[in-house]
Order: structure tokens, then sequence, then C-alpha cells
């Protein structure tokens, strides 16, 4: 009896080894402050990753999400978005929107609403295309220079000479004639692909009555030598017909062949304001979907 007291006493005597400091330290390294944390290197995030039994690979913010930390890892990484990597630091969006000043509303800047303000911004913008223009022109190459300057002359010269009496008078009219009508199928082109609310083709409500009108007498007359265009109010049929300009649906498409080029012309013409005002948005910094959706509701498509 003695001897199992003895032994118990002994077993009851045995002290149990605490577990070392290890748990001390892990817990004390657990309640690291988010500051402590967070003015640790990438290195040290390691080290202590390490320790805890976690994965020490990623980045900095990973490794403070890792040990537990998720508000300072996202407050880190708003803070190195805000930086860019040549360590310059990027203004703050309530600094930007305090710096600029606030933009006019688009929508508002038109006639009937704002005319003077429209209009002196449509004169600004002139002036600086035309100056911009005159700029690259210069810049260019002398064929280009040439060119302008040749259309230019051409300009001038037909304007002079319409106002200057002489024998040229009846060579000014054809050529005004000509370019009166070859302008006038621009313009319808142009309307067509603009439309202006209304859904205008000018394709059905012109040109198409011109290919038929065509067709028609060249079928009454018994050929297509009657007036070149622009036509006047009746077509006259020839007296003789002539051989060359039998009908033929080549001749025919050769009669209609300038006025459906003009107007084809006008057409891709016209599908290119809605390309600068898309560019203009763009550059000025507005939206293009508003932008686009008021266009649509003016053009009625």
């Amino acid at each position: 009896m003695a001897g199992t007291r003895r032994a118990r006493n002994n077993a009851n005597s045995v002290v149990i080894p605490r577990q070392n400091s290890v748990s001390d330290t892990g817990r004390t390294r657990q309640n690291l402050s988010p500051e402590a944390l967070a003015a640790m290197n990438k290195e040290q995030l390691r080290a202590e990753c390490r320790k805890r039994g976690q994965r020490a690979t990623g980045n900095k913010n990973e490794l403070l999400a890792r040990l537990g930390y998720y508000k300072l890892a996202a407050a880190v990484q708003a803070d190195t978005e805000q930086r860019p990597r040549n360590g310059l630091h990027h203004p703050h969006p309530k600094e930007i929107s305090r710096s600029k000043p606030t933009p006019m509303d688009s929508e508002s800047l038109v006639l009937w609403r704002r005319p003077l303000t429209t209009l002196e911004y449509f004169f600004k913008e002139l002036i600086i295309l035309i100056s911009t223009g005159v700029q690259r022109l210069l810049q260019t190459r002398t064929a280009y220079k040439l060119l302008a300057l040749t259309i230019l002359i051409a300009i001038l010269g037909t304007a002079v000479s319409y106002y200057i009496s002489g024998p040229h008078q009846p060579y000014v009219q054809v050529v005004i004639a000509c370019l009166a009508w070859w302008g006038w199928w621009v313009v319808l082109g142009v309307c067509s692909s603009v439309g202006l609310g209304t859904g205008l083709h000018t394709f059905l409500l012109y040109l198409g009555p011109h290919i038929a009108r065509v067709t028609l007498a060249a079928y009454e007359c018994g050929g297509l030598n009657f007036p070149e265009p622009p036509y006047p109010n009746d077509i006259i049929c020839p007296t003789q017909i002539d051989p060359n300009n039998v009908v033929t649906i080549w001749n025919i498409m050769s009669k209609v062949r300038i006025e459906s080029m003009m107007w084809g012309i006008g057409t891709a013409l016209g599908e290119l304001p809605p390309y600068f005002m898309a560019r203009a948005a763009r550059l000025s910094g507005g939206g293009v979907a508003e932008l686009a959706a008021s266009d649509d509701s003016r053009t009625g498509r």
C-alpha cells in the first residue's frame, strides 16, 4: 500500500512541461497592430506568414490579407493605385474636381436657349479650325500646296469672270449651270443621309423619278440626244436621231451617271457630321452614348 501511494504521489508530482513560448510568441505575433504590419516591408511580411504557417507568396496586399488584416490590405491597395510607378502622387479625385471648372451642360448650349453663347463658341471653333487647317496646309508637301492654290485660283477666276462682260460669258454660264446642277444633287445626297428628323430619302423623291423620266423620254423620242443637263422643264425630243444615242440600257445609264454619282458623293458626305460630332465629344470629354442618343433623336432613326 505504501509503495502504491508513493507511486501515485510521484505521478502527481510530475511537472507537465509547458508548450514553451511558441504559443505565447505566436499569440503575441497575432496581436500585432495594423500600424506595425503596415510598417513591415515585403520580406518581413513573408517571414511573418511563414511563422504563422501561411503561404509566403504574393504581393504585399495578399500577404496582409493572409495575416487577417483585410481592411488594411484594402487601404494599401487604394494608396498604391493613387501612386504611379515613378513614385509621384496622383491628385485625389476631390482635388481634381476642386481644381477643374464646372463644365457647361452641352444640352443647354443650343441656339434657342443660349443664342449668343452658342454663336460665340461656333465662331471661335470656326476660327480655330481654319487656322489649324492653314497651318497643316503650310506644313504639307508642295504638291498639296499647289493643288490648294489651283483650286483657289479656279474659284476666284470663275467668280471674277462672272461679273466681267465679254465673249466668254456663254462659256461661264454653261460652267455655272453645270456646277449648280451637280451641287443640287450633292445637296440632295447629303439630305438623304442626314434626314433632318424627317426620314427624307431623296432617291425616292428626286433621283429615282429623274432616272424614270429620262428613260421614258428616251423610249418616247427613240433616242437620247436631247439636251444635256440641266434639263429644261420639258424634255424636248430631237428632230434627228443620232445613231450613237440609240436607246440602250448602257446609253440610259450614261445619260444619268453624273447625277447618280453626285448624289452618291452627297450621301457619303452626309455620313461625316456624325463622325466629327463623335470626335469632338471624345476630345472635349463628353459622353459618346449621350451624343449618340441625342443624334438619333434629332435624325429620327
